[in-house]
């Protein structure tokens, strides 16, 4: 499936700005990680893409997202990426095999945290955040309480990867679409300041 058809499978279902940016996020992460090591980018991107296309319907652990299986199925999304998504949530207990179900996990809740410390900083941008800055809001458990600080652990070892090496990963996925998600803030590119006039 191509990502012009997985997009309009996010628009048919998806109503909240906000959830499709946290999907434009996973999917830019997951693009990075399949470029780094030399998969799919487009099969690792759509999964990305659509891994919580079903969340405004189900949005339980208990249909979600099961529930949305078949509705993918019927959109003539791939097995491969349906069986990614179904293991994107530890709770339904299936185990994650493959690299790029395994990355998805990883590229998943660390995304929402990484958005939440760049909209606090001063400059509200992704373009000059680092791993450092989002561990100091990471010992602060009242800050973004409603993503999973220990599943984000566990699945960067599931990975192999270093969690703040991952979450440095992650911003740099993220900056590439910062035009798109709201997050360059006010600083360029470069980190430099917005020419003012």
């Amino acid at each position: 499936m191509d990502r012009k058809t997985a997009f309009g499978i996010v628009t048919k279902y998806v109503k909240n700005a906000g959830l499709v940016n946290h999907m434009l996020c996973v999917e830019a992460a997951m693009r990075h990680y399949a470029d780094l090591l030399g998969e799919d980018v487009e099969t690792w991107g759509v999964a990305g893409l659509l891994h919580d296309f079903d969340w405004e319907i189900h949005p339980t652990a208990e249909l979600h997202p099961a529930a949305g299986a078949d509705l993918l199925r019927a959109e003539g999304v791939d097995e491969i990426i349906i069986h990614a998504i179904l293991t994107h949530g530890s709770y339904l207990g299936i185990p994650r095999v493959t690299k790029m179900e395994k990355y998805l996990s990883a590229c998943d809740e660390i995304t929402g945290l990484v958005t939440a410390v760049a909209l606090v900083r001063p400059s509200r941008s992704l373009y000059d955040l680092s791993a450092s800055s989002v561990k100091k809001k990471w010992k602060d458990k009242a800050f973004a309480a409603g993503t999973n600080r220990e599943e984000m652990e566990s699945v960067a070892v599931e990975c192999g990867l270093d969690l703040w090496q991952h979450v440095d990963q992650v911003i740099l996925a993220m900056r590439s679409i910062a035009p798109a998600l709201g997050l360059e803030g006010n600083l360029q590119p470069d980190g430099n300041p917005v020419a003012t006039e």
